[in-house]
């Protein structure tokens, strides 16, 4: 069986391109998560794919980095998928590992290297970010999502408590005072 393994970092990114890609290559079942790379900790749908998968089946990658960002990560799972007698293959990089050991040196030696590079990028990212970060603080600049005047806030909570009389709806509020329904719904919360 061919199985397939997709995964985008953002909920801004889409992963219909490496879907599309996967039943391409002929995928039956393909596994798709939106979560960072860095960590397998909290990827639910890469734990799913590596027990479903089973002796002689073999899983499909776009490309390393969808796999992991971390090279200790990334061979730790295709080790784990080898010696369960999986084969793993990565259509970007041409790249294929045989469960039945006749590893290609070369394609080893790319993947580790590819692997330390998408590894390189992500920390990269995280230490430009962080100085960004760092430089923003250092000149008082606000981080995050702008606050709402006070002023909005309580009179989208008087709208909300008068709602049987005036008949509006949350979303009405909304669009009335441009206080977020998250932040309507916490302010509640904040109450009881």
């Amino acid at each position: 069986m061919l199985v397939g393994y997709a995964r985008v970092s953002t909920t801004g990114q889409s992963y219909e391109t490496q879907k599309e890609l996967l039943e391409a290559e002929g995928c039956t079942k393909i596994f798709v998560e939106k979560v960072t790379g860095t960590s397998t900790a909290q990827r639910k749908e890469l734990k799913a794919m590596i027990q479903h998968v089973r002796e002689g089946d073999t899983v499909i990658v776009t490309k390393i980095d969808r796999l992991a960002r971390s090279i200790l990560d990334l061979n730790k799972i295709v080790t784990e998928l080898i010696e369960n007698g999986v084969n793993v293959r990565f259509i970007s990089e041409s790249i294929e590992f045989k469960a039945d050991g006749n590893a290609n040196s070369l394609q080893t030696l790319l993947f580790n290297m590819l692997g330390s590079f998408a590894q390189f990028e992500r920390d990269m990212i995280v230490e430009r970010t962080t100085e960004g970060r760092e430089r923003a603080k250092r000149q008082g600049k606000h981080l995050g999502r702008p606050s709402q005047p006070k002023s909005n806030v309580t009179h989208a909570l008087e709208l909300y408590d008068q709602r049987e009389t005036n008949g509006l709806s949350v979303s009405d509020i909304v669009k009335t005072t441009g206080v977020p329904r998250s932040t309507i719904y916490n302010e509640i919360k904040k109450r009881s």
